[in-house]
């Protein structure tokens, strides 16, 4: 590792040390960068490291909002404006009671890399709050989104900062929060957020991005290794948003996602998740607020384990595509012990790095990173802004050619980058080798004030 990324890190880990979460991410990130980082003497000499894992401004906020009996809460709000190098803030904002600093940020930097791999012109920030919509009234959703947009829109814009939706925030709330933002801008700026319904500027194809995104990356990655996902079978973890794109991808493509998984255990299904029918039941398991994956299993009458992941199942490929450190190295040996060639991150770090460098250590296994095969979802969002710019609407065909066409170039340039510096097939390095060298030519050309 060069000595200058390995200061940085310990650095961080030294001023961070009760961040976990981002002092992960920053070592996962900056220790695949040392052969651009030796290539390049002077990013030392101008501090870029030091300065790109501080974030450009850090919004911290309070939420005060009243439920359906009078009562009135309060929680907190963040947004991590994390790099505007190369263009407006964009990400997510998540509701969820694990919301903290330490995440913001590490899903800020994170992002900062996934989008400049889009090679769209959008910087990477994070944002929301520990408010849990589950069990919520619409009611109640909407005052909490009124109160947080209260002081959120003092620091967004369309050429500023653009959330998005993401864990917590769906239609619903992007809604809320978008007549929030009108309201008091007294201005009509569909391009300030994203994931926005149809009738007001949304896109097509924006709620299966994600999914899609990662099933198009997972086709480029067997089309590397001379394999087809036709006839394979692929463990999934999760039920919502992302998960529901990638099954349906999956399916359409031949293959046969046989798991889902959600905080009460997993289904097993043999049949395959392969149906309209089960697509559409994703749709109400999510809606009900209940988060009970059992729930397909007592539809579908299928297998139900409680309390477990679904890493044991024998299968072709691994697609945790649910949170952040969802397989730890227990689970890791698992998947290794079932000698499974295709592990594909798609949730946002769902790999702890203890758990990444085993699995990246098994000279038969593939890995992909979830900031290249996740793109997808803020990659439509950028498509996006681009339409609302523009005062245009492409059809679902246009927006998923450019889709899949980006996610292929994602792919590929990855492998190129890796095999460039002498660490053959290594997406991992490739995709954070990748996305760095964008925004640090950005941040050189602008000197120092940043």
């Amino acid at each position: 590792m060069s000595k200058y990324v390995e200061r940085v890190i310990e650095d961080v880990k030294t001023k961070y040390a009760n961040e976990p979460e981002f002092c992960q991410t920053v070592e996962e990130v900056l220790s695949s960068l040392g052969p651009v980082v030796d290539a390049h003497p002077e990013y030392e000499k101008v501090a870029l490291l030091e300065r790109m894992v501080i974030p450009e401004r850090v919004i911290e906020f309070r939420v005060p909002w009243e439920d359906d009996n009078g009562n009135i809460h309060v929680n907190t709000g963040y947004r991590v404006q994390f790099n505007g190098a190369i263009g407006p803030y964009k990400g997510g904002l998540r509701f969820a009671p694990s919301v903290n600093l330490s995440i913001m940020k590490f899903l800020g930097f994170e992002q900062t890399f996934k989008d400049s791999l889009t090679t769209l012109p959008i910087g990477g920030a994070k944002g929301g709050s520990d408010f849990d919509p589950n069990g919520k009234s619409d009611r109640e959703v909407m005052r909490f989104c009124q109160s947080f947009m209260t002081e959120l829109y003092r620091h967004i814009g369309p050429d500023v900062d653009v959330p998005a939706g993401d864990l917590g925030v769906g239609g619903r709330e992007i809604g809320y929060l978008f007549g929030q933002y009108r309201k008091l801008r007294g201005a009509y700026e569909n391009g300030v957020l994203t994931g926005k319904a149809r009738s007001f500027g949304g896109s097509l194809i924006r709620p299966e991005a994600t999914g899609f995104g990662a099933v198009y990356y997972l086709e480029s990655v067997m089309k590397h290794e001379h394999d087809t996902l036709e006839g394979k079978t692929v463990a999934v973890a999760g039920f919502g948003n992302v998960a529901w794109g990638v099954v349906q991808k999956l399916s359409e493509l031949g293959a046969k996602p046989v798991t889902l998984s959600g905080p009460d255990g997993y289904i097993y299904d043999p049949d395959g998740i392969t149906t309209k029918e089960k697509f559409d039941f994703m749709l109400e398991m999510r809606a009900s607020g209940r988060n009970k994956v059992q729930d397909y299993a007592d539809k579908f009458g299928c297998k139900f384990v409680a309390g477990d992941k679904p890493w044991g199942e024998k299968v072709d490929i691994i697609m945790p595509c649910a949170t952040q450190n969802d397989v730890d190295l227990t689970q890791a040996k698992r998947i290794v012990a079932n000698n499974i060639k295709y592990y594909i991150e798609v949730a946002n770090m769902p790999t702890t790095n203890e758990a990444l460098r085993f699995l990246m250590d098994q000279k038969n296994m593939v890995v992909a990173p979830s900031k290249a095969v996740n793109a997808g979802g803020v990659l439509v969002s950028a498509l996006e802004m681009s339409q609302n710019s523009e005062r245009i609407s492409w059809t679902a065909k246009e927006v998923d050619d450019k889709l899949h066409q980006i996610m292929t170039e994602i792919h590929d340039g990855s492998a190129e980058c890796a095999e460039k510096y002498g660490l053959g097939y290594n997406l991992v390095a490739g995709a954070n080798m990748v996305g760095f060298q964008k925004v640090a030519d950005a941040m050189m050309a602008q000197g120092i004030a940043w």
